[in-house]
């Protein structure tokens, strides 16, 4: 059974039910892929069995009055980690279809690979609803978000909205503190001045008709400096002047509630999200719908071994990934 639909405590939803969903979801979309690119987008090298491998889906799409979502992790974490306790259930119970993806390799391979993930599961929500998706990223999935939608264009008329939290929009000091040396094929490009980077920010950070909404944190430890995160078109959203002194840290991003609420407001309305919305007494509330503390740190525990398990551990490379010819 995959991890994703086994999480313990949440809501007691019957799992032997939504294991038969997701097995009706494959099913209803098997057959030749969805054309993941036109003439002049690259093709997509991973195979289609592993892509729909990684899509979490519901067997049926029931909330036409709302956008899908698909929910991108971040790097050393897993879709269940990530998402499966906060936003997955807390956006479910708000009336919205939820889909997430599992990036191969706990998010420490090749960025440029991880993209092709959410190139084929936009198109695949597209194929199953004939709508856009509301996409929303955490740390690195910001980065595979952002690549997908620069160099499959197709995508800009299949994504709505793109929320970016903790994104590491120019690099952050802390890649070139990991990275001085060896270290895994995807934390090389969180260097300040990779290629990756320089490629990803080319000419439009934020191309097509996309609404972006990009979410930081003065407090966020990973994200440094924290000017590395605002985006050129993208409406960027401080937390420290939506609620003044209110601490939210690289993971605790997952589960605040001044950022679920901006996120929220995103997907609920046109464009971008509009600080000025949120009700009064926005800052009172700690973490987001469901969260009980207990969550929050058995979650940050979690994913703080992990890491340190996975920089340790993962495979490490001199240089970074070259860049793929569509890129260069």
């Amino acid at each position: 059974m995959n991890r994703w639909w086994s999480t313990p405590g949440r809501r007691g939803r019957a799992r032997t039910a939504v294991a038969a969903l997701v097995v009706a979801f494959v099913a209803a979309l098997a057959g030749p892929a969805p054309a993941a690119s036109a003439a002049a987008e690259p093709p997509l090298n991973t195979p289609v069995a592993t892509l729909d491998a990684a899509l979490r889906c519901p067997g049926t799409f029931t909330h036409p009055e709302h956008e899908p979502v698909l929910l991108v992790h971040g790097t050393t974490s897993t879709y269940e980690e990530s998402w499966g306790w906060n936003y997955a259930p807390a956006l479910r119970d708000a009336g919205y279809d939820v889909c997430g993806v599992e990036l191969p390799n706990r998010s420490m391979s090749d960025i440029q690979d991880a993209a092709e993930y959410i190139v084929h599961a936009v198109d695949r929500i597209y194929a199953a609803t004939g709508r856009k998706a509301d996409v929303i990223g955490h740390s690195q999935g910001n980065m595979e978000m952002r690549w997908a939608v620069k160099w499959w264009p197709h995508l800009q008329s299949r994504v709505d909205d793109l929320v970016l939290l903790a994104n590491p929009g120019h690099g952050v000091t802390g890649g070139n503190l990991f990275c001085i040396g060896w270290c895994a094929p995807a934390l090389h490009p969180f260097n300040v001045g990779s290629d990756f980077v320089a490629a990803l920010n080319r000419d439009d950070e934020t191309p097509g008709d996309i609404s972006y909404t990009n979410i930081y944190s003065l407090t966020d430890e990973a994200i440094t400096p924290f000017t590395t995160a605002p985006l050129d078109g993208a409406k960027n959203v401080l937390i420290q002047d939506v609620c003044p002194g209110r601490v939210v840290a690289h993971f605790s991003m997952l589960y605040d509630a001044v950022t679920y609420k901006l996120v929220v407001d995103a997907l609920s309305h046109a464009g971008s999200a509009v600080p000025g919305r949120l009700p009064f007494g926005k800052c009172l509330d700690v973490n987001l719908p469901g969260v009980w503390p207990h969550e929050a740190v058995e979650g940050t525990a979690v994913t703080a071994a992990n890491f340190t398990a996975e920089i340790l551990n993962a495979t490490k490379v001199p240089a970074e990934p070259p860049l793929r010819p569509y890129a260069q």
